[in-house]
């Protein structure tokens, strides 16, 4: 069994210059209620990984909002302009990914690998200062893996287990994420007894901890 904590519970892991990975893909499939309690707090100089930054006051865009964060890793930036700004005015560092590059370093780290080769990115910025392959004639950029201190991840349905089935595309991000952190924390719509074995997507070997949605 898994222990159910609350959600201002959740957010007292996360500690002053933790790396903090947050699912979703923009609002869809992320953990607002997590993101909500962890604004609430003192914390500050968070590395922030997320596929985006959402947009203003919207869960992960609260926290770069707040002055909770001196980094972010993301795939695009482009619908939060606050995010845009704070990077312009050098108060925020942002390191912008392809999205592919970015899931798969978080994969690699989750994987226990020392890091991918991808050709995407060869011959632009994204190459600068990395070291790069050539094999069977063809250029690779090597990107190392990705992970955090704690990963704040959504599930549409969570057993007791930790086991956690997802609704249409709301998986996105939060199943890589879960393999890729110290501690990971998932907010449940729902929590039910045990799952069917055929509805689990995330083994909740995976899961150190679930928060019911609603609870504070």
């Amino acid at each position: 069994m898994k222990k159910i904590i609350s959600a201002k519970e959740a957010a007292s892991f996360v500690k002053d210059n933790s790396t903090l990975m947050v699912g979703g893909f923009l609002d869809c499939g992320a953990p607002d209620k997590l993101v909500d309690a962890l604004v609430e707090t003192d914390v500050k100089n968070l590395t922030l990984i997320c596929n985006d930054t959402t947009y203003p006051n919207v869960d992960k865009g609260k926290l770069v909002e707040g002055d909770k964060v001196k980094k972010v890793i993301a795939s695009h930036i482009g619908t939060n302009p606050i995010t845009g700004k704070r990077m312009m005015n050098k108060e925020i560092e942002v390191e912008i990914l392809p999205m592919g590059t970015f899931v798969e370093k978080i994969r690699a780290f989750g994987a226990g690998l020392g890091g991918i080769l991808t050709p995407t990115g060869v011959g632009t910025v994204l190459e600068e200062g990395k070291q790069t392959f050539e094999i069977k004639g063809k250029k690779f950029i090597f990107e190392e893996p990705l992970g955090a201190d704690v990963a704040f991840i959504y599930g549409t349905k969570v057993d007791k287990f930790g086991n956690v089935s997802y609704f249409g595309t709301t998986r996105n991000f939060n199943t890589t994420m879960a393999m890729a952190a110290d501690t990971v924390i998932v907010q449940a719509d729902e929590i039910v007894d045990c799952l069917d074995p055929n509805e689990v997507v995330i083994p909740g070997i995976f899961i150190d901890y679930i928060v019911k949605n609603g609870e504070e």
